[in-house]
C-alpha cells in the first residue's frame, strides 16, 4: 500500500496509498498520495469495473473476479499515470462474527507506567477468551475500552500509571476460506495484499463525522448483494456485521412479483420514491413492452414491493444488529451509504419507520475525489485510505495479525498475468511483502512475538 522511492539526490517521491474494494456490483480501486508520513492524504484517482464472479460478497468464480480486479486496477492506473503494486483490500461475505471479550493483567505490586508490551499482554489475555473454530480466523482485533485500576473509559493507556490494566476487546471473526479466496484473487490480478479490512468498518470510517462517532451512530452500507452494519459510540466500533441482503434482492422481488425480466425490474426500481405521499399520483401506471407483450403496473404497487423488502431489512435485521452492539442510545441515528442509499426518499422513509434521524452520507473526503466518483457508493473505497492512516497513527486501534500469521498460502500456479515490475516468485517466494519503516510494523513485530 505504501510505495516509497527515492532518487540518487535523496528526493523522495510522495507516498502512494491504494485501496481495493471488492463489491458485488463493482470493484473499486482508490489511489491517494501524500508528502511524507505526516502529510495529508489526497485522493488522486478512482478506478472501477463491473463485478463478475462475485455473489453476495463472496467470490464464486475466481477467473471472472480476477478479470474484474485487473480492469479496475487498469482504470485507476490510467487515471493517475502510475503503476500500482500494493493494496489494502476490503471485502464482505455473509458469515462474519463480532465477538466481545475481556482481559486483564497486573502491572506489579506498586504503580508503574503502562508500556506497549503491557498493552500487547492485555490484548493477548482477552484473545485467549475467544473461541475461534479451526476453519475461521480473527481478521480484526479492536480495543473498545481500557480500564486502569478500575477507572473505565480510557482510550489509550500508554504512559499512564497504575497497577491493573483491563480491556474490553472486539474480535471480528471471518471464514478462513473467504479470506484465502480474496487473497488468491488479488494476488493473481498482480497486486501485493498489504492488509485486509472488513467492509462495514471501512464504510464507517469513510462516512461518519467525529461528532457522530462520539455520540453513537449506526452506519448501514447497502450494496448490491450485502448490507454492512457498524455501530460506533465514544468514537469506537462497538459491533460489526454483514447481512446477506442487498439491492439485488429488491430487484429480484420486483421481478418475481411482477413477473418481468431482471433488467426491467432494475429500471422500474429506480422509479420508486419510498417516501411518496398522498400529494403524489401513486395510481399512475407504468407501461412498457417486452418481447411483444404489454406490461402495465401502478406506481403504488411497485412502491409497496420495494418498501416491504426495505422494511424487512431495517425493522428486523439491521435493528437486531444495532441491539447486539449493547449501546443504549444512538443519538446520531443511522448513516446510510452504498448504492442503494441513492434510492429516492429512503432517508425520510426510514426516519419515519425507525423513529430516529437518518441521513445519506457521501464520503467525508468527497471534495477530494474525482467528480462523478464521489457519491455514497464510493464511501467504502475512500474509507480504506482512512483505515490505513488510522492504523499508522495508532497501531493499537485496529490490530491485524501479520499476513504470514493468517495461514494464507499462495496456490501454486495461479499467479499469472503479473505486469513487469510487479512481484513474482523471485521477489521473495510466495509471502506478501509489507513495506517497512513505519511505526505500525514495529508494533506488529512485538505483537507477533506475543501471539
Amino acid at each position: 500500500m505504501f510505495k516509497k522511492t527515492s532518487t540518487s539526490s535523496g528526493y523522495r517521491d510522495p507516498e502512494v496509498l491504494v485501496g481495493l474494494d471488492l463489491g458485488t456490483s463493482k470493484v473499486t480501486v482508490v489511489v491517494a498520495e501524500r508528502d511524507g508520513p505526516s502529510g495529508e492524504a489526497q485522493i488522486i484517482g478512482i478506478g472501477q469495473s463491473p463485478s463478475h464472479g462475485i455473489r453476495k460478497g463472496l467470490i464464486v468464480h475466481l477467473d471472472q473476479a480476477v478479470r474484474s480486479v485487473r480492469q479496475a486496477v487498469s482504470d485507476a492506473e490510467n487515471m493517475v499515470g502510475l503503476e500500482l503494486t500494493d493494496a489494502t483490500v476490503s471485502f464482505s461475505g455473509g458469515d462474519v462474527q463480532s465477538v466481545r471479550s475481556k482481559g486483564l493483567i497486573t502491572l506489579g505490586r506498586s504503580p508503574r507506567t503502562v508500556m506497549q508490551l503491557d498493552v500487547g499482554r492485555v490484548i493477548e489475555s482477552a484473545q485467549a477468551n475467544v473461541a475461534v473454530p479451526a476453519n475461521q480466523m480473527i481478521l480484526h482485533t479492536i480495543p473498545v475500552e481500557y480500564s486502569l485500576d478500575g477507572n473505565s473509559g480510557i482510550d489509550d493507556p500508554l504512559g499512564m500509571t497504575g497497577m491493573r490494566l483491563d480491556i474490553d476487546l472486539e474480535s471480528v471473526i471471518v471464514p478462513l476460506a473467504t479470506v484465502q479466496n480474496v487473497y488468491n484473487c488479488v494476488d493473481r490480478a498482480g497486486l501485493n495484499v498489504t492488509g485486509f479490512v472488513i467492509k462495514p468498518l471501512a464504510s464507517a470510517l469513510g462516512a461518519i463525522t467525529p461528532e457522530e462517532g462520539m455520540a453513537g451512530v449506526a452506519i448501514v452500507d447497502i450494496g448490491g448483494g450485502t448490507c454492512g452494519v457498524a455501530v460506533f459510540a465514544e468514537s469506537r466500533p462497538k459491533h460489526l456485521a454483514v447481512l446477506s441482503v442487498g439491492g439485488d434482492h429488491i430487484t429480484n422481488d420486483v421481478a418475481s412479483v411482477l413477473k418481468i425480466p431482471i433488467g426491467k425490474a432494475e429500471e422500474l426500481k429506480r422509479e420508486v420514491d419510498l417516501f411518496a405521499d398522498d400529494s403524489q399520483n401513486l395510481s399512475e401506471r407504468l407501461e412498457f413492452d417486452h418481447n411483444g407483450r404489454n406490461y402495465s403496473y401502478s406506481l403504488i404497487e411497485l412502491t409497496e414491493i420495494v418498501q416491504c423488502r426495505v422494511d424487512e431489512l431495517f425493522a428486523s435485521l439491521v435493528r437486531g444488529e444495532m441491539g447486539n452492539a449493547g449501546v443504549a442510545m444512538l443519538p446520531a441515528g443511522i448513516v446510510l451509504t452504498g448504492g442503494v442509499s441513492r434510492s429516492a426518499g429512503i432517508d425520510q422513509y426510514l426516519s419515519r419507520t425507525m423513529d430516529m434521524p437518518v441521513r445519506v452520507a457521501p464520503p467525508i473526503d468527497s471534495n477530494r475525489m474525482p467528480p462523478g466518483r464521489n457519491g455514497p457508493e464510493y464511501t467504502c473505497a475512500s474509507g480504506i485510505i482512512r483505515y490505513a492512516l488510522e492504523q499508522e497513527r495508532d497501531p493499537f486501534r485496529y490490530i491485524e495479525q501479520p499476513l504470514d500469521q493468517l495461514k494464507i498460502v499462495r496456490t501454486p500456479g495461479i499467479s499469472g498475468g503479473i505486469k513487469p515490475g510487479r512481484r513474482s516468485d523471485a521477489d521473495g517466494g510466495g509471502e506478501p511483502r509489507v513495506s517497512g519503516g513505519s511505526i505500525i510494523q514495529s508494533i506488529k513485530d512485538v505483537l507477533k512475538e506475543l501471539f
